[in-house]
C-alpha cells in the first residue's frame, strides 16, 4: 500500500513543498483518488470532514496545470474550486497556495461580504486557480469581469454543504459555463438534497472513492450525552467545559445567543470569539485567526462554523444548545478528531430536550448513554482537561431559595448566558480536585495543576479596540494566560508566565 506522497507521479516541487510542513504520508482519501485525478479522470470523493480532502484534489490540479502547456491570462483562469463558504474559500487557499507557489501558479480567492476590488485587480492580474464561493463568482460573471471559457479542471468542495445553503442552482449555472471536456471532481460526505444531480449532469464516468460511510462518526471520536437538572447546572457546565487549555467549539442555535455566550464567558475571565452569520469579514477572519492560531482556546459559533472551518487539535465539541437534525449534528461533532486525532463531543440536555435528543442521536447513528451530571462531576472533570491558568473554577450553584428569587448567576436562557455575572472566589485550585485522573481516550494521566491566585477577568467593553483595529489586550487577572494545549498524542500543560489573557471584543466592528 502507497505510504508516501513520493510513490506518486507528483512533481519533486510539490512533494518538496509537502516535507517543508512535516507532511509526508497521505491519508486514506488521497491515496485513493491520487491515481485516478492525476490520471485526468472526473473522480467522484465520498468523506468525512477533516479526511484530508482538500490535499486531495490541490494535488492534482497544481501537478496537472504545470504540465498542461498553456498560459495564464487576464480574466481567465485555468482551474476552479468551489466552496460554500469564505471560511472554507480560505482555508482551501492557504493549503492550496504553498503546492501551487512551489511549480510558479498563482491562486486568489472571491467571496461575498468585502468589496470586490482586490478580487477584480487579481483576476486582472491573471491567475490559474480561482477559489470561489458561488455567490460572488455568479455576481462577477455577469459584470463580465471573468470568464470560465479556459477552466481544465473544476472541483465542487463540500457540495452536500452547498446543497443545504440553497447554492445548488448557482452552481450548475456556473458550472454550465466551463468546457464540458475538462476535468471534474466533486466532494462530498453524502449524496443527498440533489448532488446526485450534479454528479449525473456534470461528471464524466466518475471513479467513485468513499473512505468511510457518509453518516458514520469516526473511531477517535467519543460522545458524551449529559442530562441536566436545570439551566443554572447548565450555564455553569457550559464555563467549566470551556476552562481547558485545549481548543474548544462551543454551538449555539442563535447568533444572539452566541454572542451573548462569547461575551458572557470573556467577562468571567475565559477568553472566547464568536463566529456567526452576523459578523463582518474583518470581524469573522480576525476571530477564526485568533482561534487557529491558539491565541484564544474557545470559539462559540451557530451551524456557520459546523461546515466552514477547518481547524486541527480541536479537543472538545460542545453542543451547548442541540441542533435541530441529525446531519447538523454530525458536521458540528466533524469539528474535532480531524487529522488522526481523537476528540470528545458533548451534548447537554436540559429534562425538556430529552425526547429531541434521543431522536436526533438515533438518526445520525450514534450509540451513547445518556447519564446525569452536576457540576463536580468527576467524568465532567475529565472533559474539561486541565484548567487555563487564568480560570478560577466554578463553585456548585447554590440551591433555590423559597419566594421565588434566583440563585446567583442562574441562566435564564437554553444558552447558558445571562446579563448577571457570578461571583467567584479567589486563589482556588487551576484543577478541580488536584488529583491526577485518567483521561477520556487513553492519553495519559491528566496532570494536576498547580494551584492558580486567580482573580476574575476584567472584560473589555463591548467595541472596544486599540487603535490598529485589533482586539485590545484590555484584560487583566492574577493568572497569566495558558500557552500550552493538547498536542497530538497527549496533553500539554499550562505555561505560567507574568502574562494576562487578552481579552478579545466580540462585537462587529462598523
Amino acid at each position: 500500500m502507497t505510504s508516501r506522497f513520493t510513490d506518486f507521479a507528483l512533481p519533486a516541487a510539490v512533494v518538496r513543498a509537502l516535507a517543508d510542513q512535516g507532511i509526508e504520508s497521505p491519508f486514506p482519501i488521497q491515496t485513493a483518488t491520487l491515481p485516478d485525478t492525476l490520471a485526468g479522470r472526473d473522480v467522484l470523493g465520498r468523506g468525512r470532514t477533516g479526511s484530508g480532502k482538500t490535499l486531495a484534489f490541490s494535488l492534482p490540479v497544481v501537478t496537472r496545470l504545470a504540465a498542461s502547456g498553456t498560459r495564464r491570462q487576464a480574466r481567465r483562469p485555468r482551474a476552479l474550486m468551489l466552496a460554500p463558504t469564505r471560511e472554507l474559500a480560505n482555508q482551501i487557499d492557504a493549503t492550496l497556495a504553498p503546492l501551487a507557489n512551489a511549480l510558479g501558479l498563482r491562486t486568489t480567492t472571491v467571496f461575498g461580504g468585502v468589496g470586490q476590488g482586490k478580487q477584480v485587480a487579481a483576476l486582472d492580474a491573471g491567475v490559474d486557480v480561482l477559489v470561489a464561493c458561488p455567490g460572488r463568482l455568479e455576481d462577477l460573471l455577469n459584470q463580465k469581469l471573468l470568464t470560465l471559457d479556459g477552466i481544465e479542471i473544476t472541483v465542487l468542495d463540500e457540495a452536500d454543504h452547498m446543497a443545504d445553503l440553497g447554492f445548488l442552482p448557482g452552481v450548475k449555472r456556473i458550472m454550465d459555463r466551463t468546457p464540458k471536456q475538462g476535468q471534474r471532481l466533486l466532494f462530498s460526505a453524502t449524496l443527498d438534497n440533489g448532488v446526485d444531480k450534479i454528479v449525473q449532469r456534470y461528471l464524466h464516468e466518475p471513479v467513485t472513492h468513499a473512505v468511510d460511510p457518509a453518516a458514520a462518526p469516526v473511531a477517535e471520536m467519543t460522545h458524551h450525552v449529559l442530562l441536566l437538572a436545570d439551566a443554572g447546572v447548565k450555564k455553569q457546565l457550559v464555563h467549566d467545559l470551556a476552562s481547558g487549555t485545549g481548543r474548544r467549539v462551543l454551538f449555539m442555535r442563535t447568533k444572539h445567543q452566541a454572542k451573548k455566550l462569547a461575551k458572557q464567558l470573556t467577562a468571567d475571565g475565559v477568553p472566547a470569539v464568536e463566529l456567526h452569520g452576523n459578523l463582518g469579514q474583518g470581524a469573522r477572519e480576525r476571530n477564526l485567526e485568533a482561534f487557529t492560531s491558539g491565541a484564544v482556546k474557545v470559539l462559540v459559533a451557530t451551524d456557520i462554523a459546523a461546515r466552514g472551518i477547518h481547524v486541527d487539535e480541536v479537543e472538545l465539541v460542545v453542543h451547548v444548545d442541540p441542533p435541530a437534525e441529525h446531519k447538523a449534528y454530525l458536521h458540528r461533532s466533524g469539528r474535532t478528531a480531524r487529522a488522526g486525532s481523537g476528540g470528545d463531543v458533548v451534548t447537554l440536555v436540559l429534562p425538556e430536550q430529552t425526547g429531541d435528543v434521543k431522536d436526533l442521536l438515533r438518526k445520525a447513528r450514534i450509540k451513547a448513554a445518556p447519564r446525569r451530571a452536576g457540576v463536580g462531576d468527576p467524568q465532567v472533570e475529565a472533559l474539561i482537561g486541565e484548567r487555563a491558568a487564568y480560570v478560577a473554577p466554578v463553585a456548585p450553584p447554590a440551591p433555590q431559595q423559597r419566594g421565588g428569587s434566583k440563585p446567583a448567576g442562574a441562566a435564564s436562557s437554553s444558552g447558558g448566558s445571562t446579563s448577571g455575572r457570578r461571583r467567584r472566589g479567589r486563589g482556588g485550585s487551576g484543577d478541580a480536585g488536584g488529583a491526577q485522573q485518567q483521561g477520556t481516550r487513553g492519553q495519559g494521566q491528566r496532570q494536576s495543576a498547580q494551584p492558580a491566585q486567580a482573580q476574575r477577568t476584567t472584560a473589555q467593553p463591548a467595541g472596544a479596540r486599540s487603535g490598529s483595529g485589533r482586539p485590545s489586550n484590555g484584560a487583566q487577572a492574577g493568572g497569566s494566560s495558558s500557552g500550552g494545549g493538547r498536542r497530538r498524542g497527549g496533553r500539554g500543560r499550562a505555561q505560567r508566565g507574568a502574562g494576562s489573557p487578552t481579552v478579545y471584543s466580540t462585537s462587529t466592528p462598523r
